[in-house]
């Protein structure tokens, strides 16, 4: 294939979460054709692609992920024919558009759901996974739900368990069944038809689990602040051998390979979240007839060091093979990134590092809203919060909600986000002079740092396609080289408030940053990096 056919190697992707982007018709949520009338904006900033949360048909008890219909649009996000608008706008933008599948499980308010648990005989009896209690009538096995508790749910209609690895009201489906996976396929391919450029995959590992329900055995190790290692949640004191990432997915995932290869330049990117993330990242990418892409969750934890960065690369290097990696820092289920990794100390001057080493490291980008303004994380008092999770485990885990609130677009009360005096979440008063209207007239805003730099990265095919050889690092400083074809790219990058000095064997020349990225130095034969600064150059 050649790069224009393959649009998603080295795309940088924005993620939109819908209810919080721009709020069109005053209600006090975000929507779709807030979305469309936001485009020029998203054109602006200089990325490849949009990836819209989900905005189907749903209850709202985890705010979209739980569906209740897989090819509706939810009211309060507008209609089909908003959907197309949109579609229209971004391909008119030159934007590519994804969407998410949230095809592990649905909504118990699916007709699926709600006609399988009538009976064990009618005809969506197996669709869902559904297993007797034990003689003692407690739960099947050990299986541990991420949202808190055992992750099975009774079912006093059919005297049965059923099995939900997030919410109660979000029953996994059984992909043993053929059926259930043809179905689904229909309900990907209906988007597909209707222009969509590609999916984000929700929870791409949990698809299958172990037909003989074998208990997960315990971990040998729990340590906490590890890769989704919260002691105050038993789903972390786990192996997750059984219940999800099984050798069955490969299957299932070459089937949705070819029913996107027949409609050219589409791509998928699934989100990996388990104890072998990066080998499954690998093996989800490779041969060219599963996913194009991957991401896990290592780097959307706390551990900001470059020692962490730089082994996290290296060992999906080490085993990727041709498979293509998606990286992102922040998304709708973390801290922001400005408040998780810059600790409220120099956020802003450590958000354009963070930015410029994420744009230059190998693979495709997901850059989540409001990290290109450098937001931190709202504070929310408990009665303020709507996240089940977040309810479930205050206050020692404050939940999804203070990276969920709505984008201030201008400096006021309602951040130009709404008319309406009750946001579905409160427009956060500490990110009210980050808005988008402080920092367009502000040449050294995070704003303009993200939109410079990313120009920059469109025209250097180094930085988005090349191959990448680590050379140094300490907790707070790295250095490494993106080859393509004969051209060869220095990154070094200081994520300190300290200066760092820094020998070279290369003949470097430096490449002119923006100037909203500070920049580090040539002297003779040292690269000189002051506090939170950046060198990228030519090797000679």
């Amino acid at each position: 294939m050649t790069e224009k056919q393959e649009w998603w190697r080295g795309a940088v992707i924005y993620q939109v979460y819908p209810r919080s982007f721009f709020d069109s018709n005053n209600d006090g949520i975000g929507d779709l054709p807030g979305v469309t009338a936001k485009m020029d904006y998203i054109a602006s900033l200089g990325v490849d692609a949009i990836w819209l949360s989900p905005f189907f048909t749903s209850p709202m008890k985890d705010f979209g992920y739980d569906v209740s219909d897989y090819c509706g649009v939810d009211p309060i996000f507008g209609n089909l024919t908003d959907f197309d608008e949109l579609i229209q706008s971004a391909h008119h933008h030159g934007l590519k558009v994804m969407i998410d599948q949230v095809l592990n499980h649905s909504s118990d308010q699916h007709p699926w759901f709600i006609e399988s648990r009538q009976s064990h005989d009618n005809p969506k009896a197996d669709w869902y996974i559904w297993a007797d209690a034990n003689p003692d009538g407690t739960v099947p096995n050990n299986w541990l739900s991420v949202f808190g508790g055992p992750a099975w749910h009774w079912d006093s209609r059919r005297r049965q368990y059923y099995l939900h690895n997030f919410l109660d009201s979000q029953p996994d489906l059984n992909f043993h069944n053929p059926d259930v996976v043809d179905a689904l396929l229909e309900t990907v391919e209906f988007w597909l038809k209707r222009g969509v450029d590609g999916f984000r995959l929700d929870t791409a590992n949990y698809y299958y689990h172990d037909s003989e329900l074998r208990n997960n055995p315990p971990k040998k190790e729990i340590v906490e602040g590890s890769i989704g290692v919260r002691l105050d949640n038993p789903y972390a004191y786990q192996l997750h051998l059984y219940d999800k990432s099984r050798p069955e997915n490969i299957g299932f995932l070459q089937r949705l390979r070819s029913l996107l290869d027949k409609y050219p330049n589409t791509t998928t990117v699934g989100e990996v979240g388990c104890d072998f993330a990066l080998n499954t990242m690998a093996a989800y990418t490779q041969g060219n007839d599963k996913l194009h892409m991957c991401y896990s969750f290592d780097l959307l934890t706390h551990d900001s060091s470059m020692t962490h960065i730089r082994h996290t690369m290296e060992t999906i290097e080490a085993g990727l093979g041709d498979g293509w990696p998606c990286w992102s820092i922040g998304n709708h289920d973390v801290e922001r990134v400005a408040t998780r990794w810059g600790k409220n100390h120099d956020a802003l001057a450590k958000s354009k590092v963070y930015m410029t080493m994420l744009l230059s490291l190998r693979g495709s980008v997901c850059l989540y809203q409001g990290e290109e303004l450098g937001l931190p994380e709202a504070e929310l008092d408990f009665d303020q919060l709507v996240d089940p999770f977040g309810i479930t485990f205050w206050p020692e885990f404050k939940g999804r909600d203070g990276c969920r609130t709505p984008i201030p677009w201008k400096n006021e009360a309602l951040g130009g986000f709404t008319k309406s005096t009750r946001p579905w979440l409160p427009v956060a008063k500490e990110q009210s002079h980050l808005a988008v209207s402080e920092q367009e007239g502000n040449r050294h805003s995070v704003l303009h740092a993200y939109r410079d730099f990313l120009h920059v990265r469109r025209s250097h095919p180094a930085l988005r396609f090349g191959d990448i050889t680590f050379l140094y690092n300490d907790q707070t400083t790295l250095t490494f080289l993106r080859r393509y074809q004969s051209r060869t790219l220095y990154v070094a990058l200081n994520t300190s408030n300290q200066d760092k000095i820094l020998p070279v064997e290369h003949s470097l020349s430096a490449l002119t940053l923006p100037e909203a990225v500070k920049s580090g130095y040539l002297d003779g034969n040292t690269v000189i990096l002051p506090p939170f600064s950046v060198l990228i150059a030519h090797v000679l």
